[in-house]
């Protein structure tokens, strides 16, 4: 996730698409506002944030987010991180050649935090190449069992040295949710406050937030997306602010930085 601070691993792999599944898809990119019934997250609960590693959820935990490459845990609404916008780091070779953002002299251009490689999206053409693949990993997280779908980096044009646009997000997170919702996946808005208010337009169901506290964003979100948003804090402060503004209202979990299984070194997790 490359959020303000970008704090979090990520991992990709594939899986192959059904007929009915493409069928819905298509359908629902003519109109992605118009999206099959989903499950939305229960508001104001227990959350966990367990991207960088799986582990038995603490007591009170109604809604966990997991990398998909983990397992669903049993008895929860369960939501399924996919890192969309980016390649995996030393993953460039996963991808076509073209399909890798580059700069003027043929370089890739990298989201430096992460050595993560940008995918270029700025096309319509490279748009639905790139979506194929992600998508079949969306298709997974439906046959393994969750619920939702989170597909991290949505705010990667911010990043790209104005290669690519906001109009370009758009346009690719439209292809992401008709694929989430032929798959009768609910789909987050991973970040990036400032596209929250095209929410519907954009056929996105919920938002996860990651320092919405801290950056005084929280209330873009809650805006557009009403009670439906997942706050993710790094910091005492952060956690703080939001527990006193929001801690009535949405579910929210503060985190360490490297989203460390339970029982491992650095592992914090605390609520309001």
């Amino acid at each position: 996730m490359s959020h303000l601070m970008n704090t979090t691993p990520r991992k990709v792999v594939g899986t192959a698409v059904g007929v009915a599944a493409l069928a819905g898809a298509l359908l629902a990119q003519a109109n992605p506002s118009q999206a099959a019934a989903v499950t939305l997250p229960p508001t104001h609960v227990g959350f966990d944030y367990q991207i960088g590693g799986a582990y038995t959820p603490p007591s009170g935990v109604k809604v966990v987010t997991r990398d998909h490459d983990a397992s669903p845990a049993a008895g929860l609404y369960n939501i399924c991180y996919v890192n969309a916008f980016q390649a995996q780091p030393g993953a460039e070779g996963d991808w076509a050649s073209d399909l890798l953002l580059r700069d003027s002299a043929g370089k890739v251009v990298y989201d430096e935090d992460w050595g993560e490689a940008l995918l270029d999206v700025g096309t319509d053409a490279k748009r639905k190449r790139i979506a194929d693949k992600i998508g079949a990993l969306i298709d997974s997280c439906h046959t393994k069992g969750f619920q939702a779908v989170e597909p991290d980096n949505y705010d990667s044009y911010t990043r790209s040295g104005n290669r690519l646009t906001a109009n370009n997000a758009q346009a690719f997170i439209k292809l992401l949710s008709a694929r989430a919702h032929a798959d009768g996946l609910a789909i987050a808005q991973k970040n990036t406050a400032e596209l929250a208010s095209n929410r519907t337009a954009n056929g996105l169901d919920f938002a996860v937030a990651e320092e919405c506290g801290t950056y005084n964003e929280c209330g873009d979100y809650t805006s557009a997306f009403g009670a439906n948003v997942i706050v993710i804090e790094y910091t005492d402060s952060g956690r703080s602010k939001a527990c006193r503004s929001w801690g009535s209202t949405l579910s929210i979990v503060q985190r360490d930085v490297d989203v460390s299984p339970a029982g491992s070194s650095g592992y914090v997790r605390k609520t309001c």
